[in-house]
């Protein structure tokens, strides 16, 4: 309370809850003193996924534990150039405290049945013994509206999740008001849980009810509590002693029960929720551990603002309140016994650890007997090998027998080498969400298997097929059924196992490019936060290359939604050699240097004939340009990536036969590009005295060539990304609009990107700028068939 209260009153507006931990404190404190394990033991300890917005409180002990000073204390929510606190769980921003980040809300229940699961797949794999870890997630009632915190309950009861449970802090409120003010929350929650399978605890009332229940032989309390709507429960048990013996017990029966108790008796009574009752906490902890088969979860009620008055408790507004006031503060001191007198308390001061010696030495030995403090995050020192060079050396000679491939074929090879490979094939984890026939992944499900816990009970239908479908309790491949969101959060915790598990694993997470950020964003802003290690690969990608899904399927703006994301390397490969160049980098950045990103890289079904990798093209590629046709004097660039480079290849052919000089360069990221030269300009900012440093992109586009035309199979806005640094006059073509169903070729006039579009486009550009006359440009023009556009879908 004085934290975030201070922080308010120093600076209006900072941010901060008081009430949502005030409402958990206590079974948090339950799970920190007997039964959550740290890190010190055997194994990896439990899994802690707190409730993001009482963050506060789990601040609070740590400082009374030692493990904060002072000054991290002053600085919560202030982080920018100070070692501060942040606002909510987040391990980028404190890398050693936070394992697991819970805001934006509902995230962390699909994340959290994930990683359960992944600990059930890293065992049942020989990888790692991970049963002396438990999962625990926290969450609101008001959190479950969430579409994702409820989603994935199905599949913990089928794989029989036993180390999961989840505990609902059942406060009845959100930030507005009630949760369900007409019905109940509680029920509803244990209806969905029960339906799923799971073991239901309800942790609803303390134990001084315990004599009012025995009482009541006909039940008549336990029929009138069941009756109250919530809305009526958030404000009678709040209310005075004397609403609550009118409109609570309201039956002369019920009335009975209570005849011996004061007013003053009957608050006391409303305020011993389950989810303050230590007793009732320890017990439903040890029951959910003590259940095999299925996951459990509490239902825990409690009150939002619990012990800090009546400006506090249970008031709607309280969610917002970030200053405890006068009476607030007053209330709390002389309810847990502080002497402080009201001056003192005016001042906000904080309790410090050397004048609670008992109590601090208490949570200490607390900790120590549990393996360890709580939150902490501990990242492990990888001992995973480089795979060879050769596998990804055999993508170099591009294709053999003139054979086409697409480079989402090239992929799946490479996976598949990757998996072979001694040390480092085991630790490879393939997922995908019921796509795998799609990307021609189907020979993978014989080969590797598919994981399930129970094994296969069945003789599947291919069973006489080489390449059968194959469910194994050791299966390799996460098969994750039409759930963008599940798969994603499995990559999260293959991703950061690294960590959690100090056993790192390397997630291939293969999608429709057009269902990745787009639909599941979130989650990977939450994987950024997590410091998740791997690769997203975005498959049949490009607006016109996958030709005849149509509008809801053609993704021609992912790599845009990647290039947002500070975590994210994007890149968008138009050959073999150059998807295993990036993914040969990636592994080497992301397990060997250890840095904390991930890897979104483009895969297209369109079938080509592989070129040759050029010598001494690592660089260019990882940096995300490099040049493939070279022409001494060349008046004009041409820039291709993906499956559209073909295209700039062709129209280059043209543009020569016209008499154009023309180079060309595979733009293998322009996000990468963008970001080294954002960073070349702010290094010149602050060093205007020094020699001005020049980023890749100002060193392959400079001013010896005086036009550069860049084509892509993506919205305009991608190759755009880098006009700032391009000299000369920069042009740049792609798919804007919506996507339609057609030919490649069709499709590739209509969005003007194809061979003929570009070359035309080039002569513009060379006219307009005075390098050429004007009727090449119309006799150019004349020679081809070019339909004006006429796009039904334009607003």
């Amino acid at each position: 309370m004085m934290m975030v209260t201070r922080a308010n009153k120093n600076f209006d507006g900072i941010g901060g809850h008081i009430s949502t931990y005030a409402s958990i404190a206590t079974l948090w404190e339950v799970g920190l003193n007997h039964i959550f394990r740290g890190k010190d033991g055997d194994g990896h300890g439990d899994h802690v996924y707190w409730q993001g917005h009482a963050s506060p409180g789990l601040y609070a002990r740590s400082w009374m534990e030692g493990r904060f000073t002072i000054d991290k204390i002053e600085h919560f929510r202030r982080e920018a150039f100070t070692d501060g606190l942040s606002s909510y769980p987040h391990p980028r921003l404190m890398p050693e405290y936070w394992e697991y980040p819970t805001v934006s809300m509902g995230l962390g229940a699909m994340t959290a049945i994930r990683q359960a699961r992944f600990n059930r797949y890293l065992r049942d794999r020989g990888v790692v013994d991970t049963d002396s870890s438990r999962v625990w997630y926290f969450m609101g009632d008001g959190e479950s509206d969430e579409p994702e915190s409820l989603s994935e309950l199905t599949l913990a009861s089928r794989e029989g999740l036993d180390n999961l449970t989840i505990i609902v802090n059942c406060n009845l409120q959100r930030l507005d008001g009630p949760v369900r003010g007409n019905t109940k929350i509680v029920q509803e929650l244990a209806s969905r849980f029960t339906g799923a399978g799971w073991n239901v605890i309800k942790c609803l009332w303390g134990r001084m009810w315990d004599p009012l229940f025995a009482a009541d032989v006909q039940g008549l309390l336990a029929t009138r509590l069941a009756s109250l709507t919530d809305g009526d429960e958030q404000r009678l048990m709040t209310a005075s002693g004397e609403v609550i013996r009118k409109e609570l017990f309201n039956s002369p029966d019920l009335a009975s029960l209570v005849d011996h108790l004061s007013d003053s008796e009957l608050e006391v009574l409303t305020d011993d929720m389950g989810g303050h009752d230590l007793h009732r906490i320890y017990s439903a902890y040890k029951a959910a551990i003590a259940c095999k088969g299925r996951p459990t979860v509490i239902l825990a009620r409690s009150i939002k603002g619990y012990g800090l008055g009546p400006t506090f408790a249970g008031r709607n507004a309280t969610h917002g309140k970030k200053k405890a006031d006068h009476s607030a503060l007053h209330f709390m001191r002389d309810k847990i016994g502080l002497t402080l007198s009201d001056e003192e308390l005016e001042k906000l001061p904080y309790i410090l650890p050397e004048d609670r010696l008992d109590e601090v030495a208490y949570l200490r030995e607390r900790r120590e007997s549990l393996d360890g403090f709580l939150p902490e995050r501990r990242p492990h020192p990888l001992d995973l090998p480089l795979p060879p060079v050769e596998t990804f050396s055999e993508f170099d000679a591009g294709s053999q027998n003139g054979q086409a491939v697409s480079t989402t074929m090239a992929f799946v090879r490479l996976l598949r080498n990757l998996t072979r490979v001694d040390g480092i094939g085991s630790r490879i984890v393939p997922i995908v969400p019921d796509e795998a026939r799609t990307f021609g992944m189907d020979p993978l499900f014989s080969q590797l298997g598919i994981y399930s816990p129970s094994g296969q009970l069945y003789t599947p239908v291919d069973y006489e097929v080489l390449m059968r479908y194959k469910e194994s309790k050791s299966g390799q491949i996460l098969e994750e059924g039409i759930n963008e969101a599940g798969a994603m959060s499995t990559f999260i915790a293959s991703g950061t196992s690294y960590a959690t598990q100090g056993t790192p694993t390397i997630p291939f997470y293969i999608f429709y490019s057009m269902f990745g950020f787009q639909r599941i964003g979130d989650l990977v802003w939450s994987a950024a936060d997590s410091r998740c290690r791997g690769f997203l690969i975005g498959a049949t990608s490009g607006r016109t290359t996958l030709n005849g899904e149509g509008l809801q399927h053609q993704d021609g703006h992912s790599l845009l939604l990647a290039m947002s994301n500070p975590a994210v390397r994007a890149y968008d490969p138009a050959y073999a050699y150059e998807m295993a160049t990036i993914i040969r980098h990636g592994i080497n950045e992301m397990y060997v240097d250890e840095s904390d990103v991930m890897y979104y890289i483009t895969a297209y079904n369109e079938n080509l004939e592989m070129p040759s990798k050029p010598e001494q093209a690592d660089e260019g590629i990882l940096r995300g340009l490099h040049r493939i046709e070279t022409e001494d004097d060349a008046q004009v660039r041409l820039l291709g990536s993906g499956s559209i480079l073909p295209q700039v290849e062709i129209a280059a052919t043209k543009l020569r036969s016209l008499g154009i000089s023309t180079e060309v360069y595979s733009a293998t990221s322009y996000g990468e590009l963008r970001r080294e030269a954002m960073e070349s300009e702010d290094w010149n900012r602050r060093h205007p005295s020094q020699a001005a440093k020049s980023s890749w992109v100002q060193q392959q586009l400079d001013d010896k060539v005086p036009v550069t035309v860049a084509v892509s199979d993506n919205i305009a806005a991608v190759p755009d990304l880098i006009r700032p640094w391009v000299s000369g006059i920069y042009h740049v073509l792609g798919t804007d609009g919506f996507g339609r169903s057609d030919t490649r070729e069709a499709l590739r006039r209509f969005y003007g990107v194809d061979s003929d579009s570009i070359v035309l486009d080039t002569l513009s550009a060379l006219v307009r700028s005075g390098l050429i006359e004007a009727p090449l440009y119309s006799e150019f023009l004349a020679s081809i068939d070019m339909e004006e556009r006429d796009d039904i879908t334009k607003i």
